[in-house]
């Protein structure tokens, strides 16, 4: 029978030497520049052992050059990287003792996936019965001791992304670095070795770092995410806290793509913010030190928003668009009356759909609504 690309779980036996290997991994001020182009701009993180971070952002944030200067693939001009308590900012990469899975697989065509996987142990003169022990139970970790005499042709993406995951594995390192590893791979198959990551990397208590542009991705894998923008970290937390209390607009925006609706604060109090809209509605906020009077956008998500009775909620509008996204339904609504025109962005239960043209009210609940300054009208 052909094998699929997830196969049954193995029952794990966890190597001794694995558990809990991760150690603490320090990062200081790490400062790299191109041709006068700050790339990575004075970039701190503590990631405790046993933490799955992620670093996310989109293409030119400074995470891949980051975790390159981690890797030791790239060198910084200032800043230090420690492992453990060891500084490795100056160490080759072969010095570092880290593990590193890349998107592009880099198997060996010509070896075997047993050849493949006991490779790292070879070069550093692993003797052959411990040699023997480790490979073969990293492969039952990972669900492929049955393919140990397969070449990498003869298998899926999925099935060499985990010999790649193998290979970083078998030799204890304290830190896992992953770049993209999931990129080239198709949405179903992506989201089977999430699951698969995030198990291995639990029951191991493994530190990993890894480095995606995927969202959700982040949000499923990580403890801990650092959204990156223009070479800064712009808000380092846990993925609940990053969702729902956002630090900035664009962490707000870039998790969940959040909508913003202009206004004015009314009314401030120990228990909440008070927003007049600029459509002429009132929204309940969470609080947010700031002036009467001060030029705010609130932000709030589109699966956090609810229908209503036109005249309830903080606006009420005319439906413009409805889409069927699989268990999901996405629908804008225009709202009516004041200056502000701009669409609101909600997402719904298939099940709750609003008709088209249909005259609704929306509501939030005042904890899933943040307020940043409008900067752009001088708040």
């Amino acid at each position: 029978m052909p094998e699929t690309d997830l196969m049954p779980e193995p029952s794990l036996t966890v190597p001794e030497a694995l558990t809990g290997s991760g150690k603490p991994l320090s990062v200081t001020r790490l400062r790299k520049t191109y041709s006068g182009v700050t790339a990575v701009d004075e970039v701190s993180m503590e990631i405790a052992a046993g933490e799955f971070v992620t670093f996310l952002g989109s293409s030119g944030s400074g995470k891949t050059t980051t975790l390159m200067m981690i890797a030791g693939f790239c060198e910084p001009d200032s800043g230090s990287v420690v492992v453990g308590g060891r500084d490795v900012t100056r160490l080759a990469p072969q010095k570092r003792g880290l593990g590193f899975v890349f998107q592009q697989y880099l198997l060996f065509p010509h070896m075997t996936v047993w050849e493949n996987v006991a490779f790292p142990l070879q070069l550093r003169g692993v003797p052959k019965a411990e040699l023997r022990r480790r490979v073969g139970e990293t492969l039952e970790m990972a669900g492929l001791s049955s393919m140990t005499r397969r070449r990498p042709r003869e298998l899926s993406g999925g099935q060499q992304q985990r010999v790649a995951l193998c290979r970083a594995l078998v030799y204890r390192p304290p830190v896992i670095l992953m770049d993209e590893p999931l990129g080239a791979l198709d949405k179903k198959l992506r989201d089977q070795l999430q699951t698969e990551i995030k198990r291995i990397q639990q029951e191991l208590g493994l530190t990993v770092i890894y480095v995606t542009h995927d969202q959700e991705e982040a949000l499923v894998l990580s403890d801990r995410i650092a959204v990156m923008r223009d070479g800064r970290i712009d808000q380092f937390d846990t993925p609940q806290e990053l969702f729902e209390r956002p630090r900035t607009p664009f962490v707000a925006d870039f998790l969940g793509a959040a909508n913003f609706l202009p206004g004015h604060v009314e009314e401030q109090t120990a228990e909440h913010t008070l927003v007049r809209l600029d459509s002429g509605g009132l929204l309940t906020a969470r609080p947010q030190a700031a002036q009467d009077g001060t030029r705010v956008r609130a932000a709030v998500q589109p699966g956090r928003l609810a229908l209503c009775p036109p005249g309830d909620g903080f606006c009420t509008g005319t439906v413009e668009t409805v889409t069927y996204v699989g268990t999901l339904v996405r629908a804008t609504v225009r709202p009516v009356g004041g200056a502000h025109s701009e669409l609101v962005r909600l997402e719904l239960p298939a099940g709750r759909a609003p008709a088209l043209g249909e005259r609704v009210g929306l509501s939030a609940e005042p904890g899933n609504v943040s307020v940043f300054p409008d900067a752009e009208n001088g708040g």
